[in-house]
């Protein structure tokens, strides 16, 4: 390819909208461009990077025998109500009308619809357990896109999906999954971590996620020294701090004007935050719920939702607030709410002589004690897990990373197989349902941790395995023919031997030359000027280093050459 008749539209300073490092050099080194918010549209660069990546995926999941299909993007309103997800899935969900006004959706995934197939398609346990997988554009409404193609709303996935006729089949299936994704982020020159994930809207037994490393990522890891990992979602543990054993005091109302915030309450009161137990009011499958914690941690939704078995858990709205404690938001409290269900924090149990709100403005209740003030029938695990609590594995303090989430996998079971009466005939004539395991990755979003982890002050640094040209011939002063011979001459060579090379024939000072070459990040940069052929020698560069080496002119191909296949082995090319 040639620079000069290439749309490589680069841009020399940040843009202001753009927060993360991808984001900036996918803009300014032109491999997208923005149509609207959470929408991109890839420019030739980035389109090769992305293809490479599709094409590593493909290699790595044909060779442990996954079949590619291609689904429709627009799938019938029905398949997911026959799921149960068209109520639960929730505004991320797009969905339309066609002209007889029918609903659709387009796909965010395709569970639905593989499990169509498969229903109507396999009949017998003799044709299982099999994969197949698509790469295809996926659409989420997400309320905030953000961190350019990390969070958009159009986006490029790979999802794969197995069916099996039991438990361990899936388990089977599931590892070599695994490990075939451990390949691939290899090959992309990744450093990343597996780590235990909540299941969120997918469902399923089990899931684990693959985080890229990086300060920039919008996940945060719990890891702990002997090897546990989780997303903070996910992440069990153990709330540090020894409570006091007090004697149960009496309860005693106190005013709190206009005072609603932890802080607020807990300095006006002159107690530790942890002292001051908040209650949430949460919106539960259309059914109103108190979720009550320390004053100084978080509630996990993830957590809530699954110790309500609920699909659907969402903040409530200051009206149901009023309606269910009599009080405007800020002053909510578990007392005298017996009718209404409540999940109660582990971390609130060891607590004694606590103050809560008072269900009505302007009020709290100081001393009050579990079991004598308010009900309850278990402890649960709602909390959210942070660095410095305790692991609950080894006892030792936790640590926590910031990454990018590229992929997912996960042990659905029969949860979609049951609700789409989708079964086959075992060896002893009964219909059973398909067990089934789910598998995403992430593609344009890999193409950004990419970025992430391999760029600099100057730009991007490309490994070869995705780089979208091998290497970059700067032709310096092509009014020269000496200049322009020898580079239209390498170029010509290099192609023949099929390596993939971009000419910057532009007729362009060398400094814009330089820093657009750093930018772009091509792996093999060769400089060709007068000056070096007038020593008979051109100029080689790996963007990932600094070193400079110059080669005869005469020997350059082979040089170019032997280091590009050197690259390319080190990258499992």
């Amino acid at each position: 390819m040639r620079w000069s008749k290439a749309l490589i539209p680069t841009h020399k300073e940040d843009p202001s909208h753009a927060e993360t490092t991808s984001h900036k050099l996918m803009l300014r080194a032109g491999l997208i461009r923005k149509l609207t918010s959470g929408v991109y549209s890839y420019l030739p660069l980035g389109w090769r990077v992305l293809h490479k990546i599709e094409s590593i995926v493909r290699e790595e999941l044909d060779a442990v025998g996954c079949q590619e299909i291609l689904m429709p993007v627009i799938s019938p309103a029905e398949l997911w109500e026959e799921s149960g997800r068209w109520g639960v899935y929730g505004k991320e969900l797009w969905r339309a009308r066609d002209r007889n006004g029918r609903e659709f959706a387009l796909g965010p995934t395709h569970e639905e619809v593989v499990t169509d197939i498969i229903r109507n398609e396999v009949s017998s346990y003799k044709q299982l357990p099999f994969t197949v997988y698509q790469i295809q554009t996926k659409f989420r409404d997400e309320i905030r896109p953000r961190f350019g193609v990390v969070r958009a709303r159009e986006f490029t996935m790979k999802d794969a999906y197995s069916f099996h006729r039991d438990e361990a089949s899936l388990d089977e299936t599931y590892r070599v999954i695994y490990d075939a994704y451990s390949r691939i982020f290899d090959r992309c020159d990744l450093t990343y971590r597996p780590v235990e994930a909540a299941t969120g809207a997918i469902g399923g037994s089990s899931s684990h996620e693959f985080m890229v490393l990086s300060d920039t990522g919008e996940s945060e890891v719990i890891v702990c020294e002997c090897g546990y990992a989780a997303t903070s979602e996910q992440a069990e543990g153990l709330v540090g701090g020894v409570m006091p054993v007090e004697d149960q005091l009496p309860m005693e109302e106190v005013a709190t004007p206009d005072m609603k915030t932890i802080e607020e309450v807990s300095g006006f009161l002159g107690i530790e935050p942890w002292r001051l137990v908040k209650t949430i009011v949460y919106v539960a499958d259309g059914e109103p719920v108190l979720a009550v914690v320390r004053g100084d941690r978080e509630i996990n939704e993830e957590k809530l939702a699954r110790a309500l078995g609920a699909d659907v858990v969402e903040a409530a709205p200051p009206a149901v607030i009023e309606e269910v404690t009599g009080a405007p938001v800020g002053f909510a409290g578990p007392v005298g709410l017996e009718s209404v269900r409540k999940v109660i924090d582990r971390t609130v149990e060891p607590l004694r002589n606590i103050v809560v709100g008072g269900n009505k403005a302007d009020a709290h209740i100081r001393n009050v004690n579990h079991g004598r003030d308010f009900a309850v029938s278990s402890f649960e695990d709602i909390v959210q897990i942070g660095k410095g609590d305790t692991c609950a594995s080894c006892g030792k303090a936790m640590d926590s990373f910031r990454g990018i989430e590229v992929s997912q996998v996960f042990k659905l079971g029969t949860k979609y197989s049951d609700s789409m009466n989708a079964t086959f005939l075992d060896e002893d004539g009964k219909a059973k349902p398909f067990v089934m395991g789910c598998y995403g990755l992430g593609v344009s979003r890999t193409v950004a941790a990419v970025i992430e982890q391999h760029s600099d002050e100057n730009g991007i640094a490309w490994p070869m395995s995705v780089a979208p040209f091998e290497v970059l011939i700067v032709a310096l002063n092509l009014k020269s023919d000496a200049v322009r011979t020898a580079a239209e001459g390498l170029y010509e060579e290099l192609r023949g031997l099929g390596v993939e090379t971009l000419l910057d024939d532009r007729a362009d000072s060398a400094g814009v030359k330089f820093k657009d070459a750093d930018l772009i990040g091509i792996p093999v940069r060769v400089t060709i000027g007068d000056r070096g052929l007038d020593k008979g020698v051109m100029e080689i560069k790996l963007r990932s280093a600094d070193e400079k080496t110059e080669v005869r002119k005469e020997s350059a191909t082979a040089e170019v050459l032997s280091i590009v296949e050197r690259l390319r082995g080190a990258s499992g090319l």
